[in-house]
């Protein structure tokens, strides 16, 4: 039984190799510079934005992000006080 698996892993191990260097062939040589790739999608941008002002539908798209999530994880984070927390004075790092 033992040799059966450590067969079954060698093969999964053979195949994963395989997998990922057909992965690596598939990547480019280089990437672009994060300046000219901002700036191409910028001009992107402004092309798109040429008809409408854009400005609505970024702000349906970034609304809901920015809102923060009440839940009842955070009443429960927020009520236990240091003293309760379970770690005793001294045993990690000072908060101050």
């Amino acid at each position: 039984m033992g040799l059966f698996l450590i067969v079954l892993m060698c093969i999964a191990t053979v195949a994963l190799i395989r997998n990922m260097n057909k992965r690596i062939r598939r990547l480019p040589d280089s990437f672009p510079v994060a300046g000219e790739r901002d700036r191409v999608a910028q001009i992107a941008r402004d092309d798109a934005g040429a008809g409408s002002s854009g400005a609505a539908a970024a702000a349906d798209v970034e609304a809901g992000r920015s809102a923060t999530p009440a839940g009842p994880a955070e009443a429960e984070v927020a009520g236990v006080p240091e003293e309760q927390s379970g770690t005793a004075p001294g045993d990690g790092p000072e908060r101050s």
